[in-house]
């Protein structure tokens, strides 16, 4: 089992010296790797995520990167139809390089309607343009030159020097529990990456995803939205076994804290809960 923790990346903890200094904490506490989340924008008084104060999720994982050596970088989740999916690749690719081969893209279709119709990106598109871009990003960091023409987001390729870490598979997990998300996960992901699902909801999925790609390479991860201030060591210890217990190899922690001390004491609360099982 591997564990990862999210940054301060919204709310009124998120800034530049917070993610730096959660970043390096994590990276001395043995986590595997650090998380950002992603929304451009958000209705007026949606429910999730609690503040529309949110960083860029690649720009704050940029600066994660460089504050560290050893920690992974994931997105939970990207959205991916809601961005150029060439320009999306390069972003990605060179931060993959430039990192030293950390990255690992949680992707999914999306969910928040208004957040499509402010950006201008079609709703009832979004599974066929993530499939798209799926491929487009894979075509862009293996093959060179590219000939390819994608119909929904109109990317025609020939040629993209800045690939990924040499010799390096950027891996994509697949986020979302609906069954077009689920058979994506299947066919196109190197993983699939759950999110606020209960260990008896999880269970089913993993034991599905797990019948039907059961190479030990393809991560069943979850995040499971805990907060060790507030959840306490009792109940994370039971469900971190019964998601054990599902087959979930990596969880991702998430403080919910509105300040920078609360969030340090939170991540080493979770370390201290997780080093039983690490």
């Amino acid at each position: 089992m591997q564990f990862g923790i999210h940054l301060p990346q919204s709310g009124p903890a998120a800034s530049a010296a917070a993610i730096a200094a959660v970043a390096k904490q994590a990276e001395s506490l043995g986590f595997a790797d650090v998380w950002v989340s992603d929304h451009v924008v958000l209705p007026k008084g949606a429910e999730y995520p609690p503040s529309s104060y949110i960083l860029e999720p690649l720009i704050a994982l940029t600066w994660a990167a460089a504050a560290t050596t050893r920690v992974r970088l994931g997105t939970t989740v990207l959205v991916l139809p809601l961005r150029p999916p060439v320009l999306l690749a390069k972003m990605l690719s060179s931060l993959d390089l430039m990192s030293g081969g950390r990255l690992v893209v949680g992707a999914a279709s999306g969910w928040l309607e208004q957040e499509f119709e402010a950006l201008g990106v079609p709703f009832q598109e979004r599974g066929a343009r993530t499939d798209e871009t799926i491929e487009v990003l894979r075509r862009c960091w293996n093959d060179d030159p590219i000939d390819h023409v994608a119909p929904k987001t109109g990317a025609k390729l020939v040629a993209m020097r800045a690939k990924p870490q040499p010799e390096r598979h950027i891996p994509l997990w697949i986020g979302g529990h609906s069954e077009p998300a689920l058979r994506r996960a299947v066919a196109a992901g190197d993983g699939w990456h759950g999110a606020f699902q209960s260990p008896e909801k999880t269970a089913p999925m993993a034991a599905r995803l797990r019948r039907e790609r059961p190479e030990e390479s393809f991560t069943l991860s979850m995040r499971p939205g805990w907060d060790a201030l507030r959840d306490g060591e009792d109940k994370i210890s039971r469900q971190l076994d019964q998601y054990m217990e599902a087959g979930i190899q990596h969880l991702l922690a998430e403080p919910a804290q509105r300040d920078l001390d609360s969030w340090l004491r939170c991540a080493e609360a979770f370390a201290k809960i997780f080093e039983r099982v690490a």
